[in-house]
Parts: C-alpha cells; structure tokens; sequence
C-alpha cells in the first residue's frame, strides 16, 4: 500500500458538506485504507477574486491504485458532485480533488503531475497536509515543516469543528 495526500477544496453548494461528502466518498474507494483528514480551513479564492472563499482539507489515505486510477476515482467523485470542468482556471467548482503526493513517486505527464506542481506555494495546502502529516519529507528531500514555516497563512483560517 502506498501513502497518499488529497487536497480537497469547495466553494459552491455548501462547500463544508462538498467537503464532508467527498471524504464520505473517498473513504469507500476500492484497494484504499482511508486514514484522517486535517481540520477543515476558509481560504482565499487564487483566481478570479469575485467568487466565495474555498474551504480546504487534505486527505490521508492507502492505496493499491496506481496513480491514474486513483486520478480516475477522483475525477469520478468530482463528477458526482456537480463538478463541471471550464476553460477558466482557479474559478468557482462544487469539488476539486488534486494529488499532491503518492508516495514519494514524481510524475509528469500529460494527465498527472505528482508532487501537485503548486502545492510548495499553497498554504491551504501546506498547513491542512502538516495536520495530517507532520513529519512528511518530499520526494526531493524538503522537509514540509520548513516549507509551512515560509508560507504565507495570512488568508487561511481554521474553521470551527
């Protein structure tokens, strides 16, 4: 089995239970041992800035899937929850699900970028995944606690339980 990191983020159609109902959902995924999810944070939108904050959680999970199949199952619990897929990047969704790690493989290629190619920058993705995985060292050798250190967390609130 093979530890990976999902980072979920939702900012339409009650984007706490998007969130609660895509943990739900990735609990039940085949070949998969679900471990814990971080606390769930508000965050700023990247994007287009007239749109609502994203609520944000990193999953921890096992996996026999390969990459894309897990990428596939992903995709498929997107789907269910209304996810519509547009041209415009980083603008409103009911669910997105991204990769960060599995385990400490680097993938490029036309479908799939693992360690996720912007997770060094994101602080709702760096402060939910050090909830869940403290200790955690990248593929290259960072140390994830140095990288939240040097973030900037100045738009990123834990919500309450």
């Amino acid at each position: 089995m093979t530890e990976v990191f999902i980072a979920l983020g939702a900012n339409l159609a009650d984007p706490k239970l998007q969130i609660r109902n895509a943990v739900q959902a990735l609990q039940q995924l085949p070949e998969s041992e679900f471990i814990a999810c971080s606390p769930l944070y508000s965050s700023s939108p990247m994007g287009p800035q007239d749109q609502p904050d994203y609520v944000n959680a990193v999953a921890k999970l096992t996996t026999h899937l390969s990459p894309h199949a897990l990428l596939d199952e992903m995709q498929r619990i997107e789907l269910e929850q209304g996810r519509v897929r547009k041209e415009e990047r980083w603008g409103p969704r009911t669910l997105d699900l991204d990769l960060v790690l599995y385990g400490q493989l680097i993938i490029q290629d036309e479908r799939l970028t693992v360690p996720h190619y912007g997770m060094k920058q994101r602080a709702f993705v760096l402060v939910p995944l050090s909830d869940v995985a403290p200790a955690l060292t990248l593929p290259d050798g960072q140390k994830l606690a140095e990288l939240v250190a040097a973030c900037d967390c100045s738009t990123l609130f834990r919500l309450p339980d």
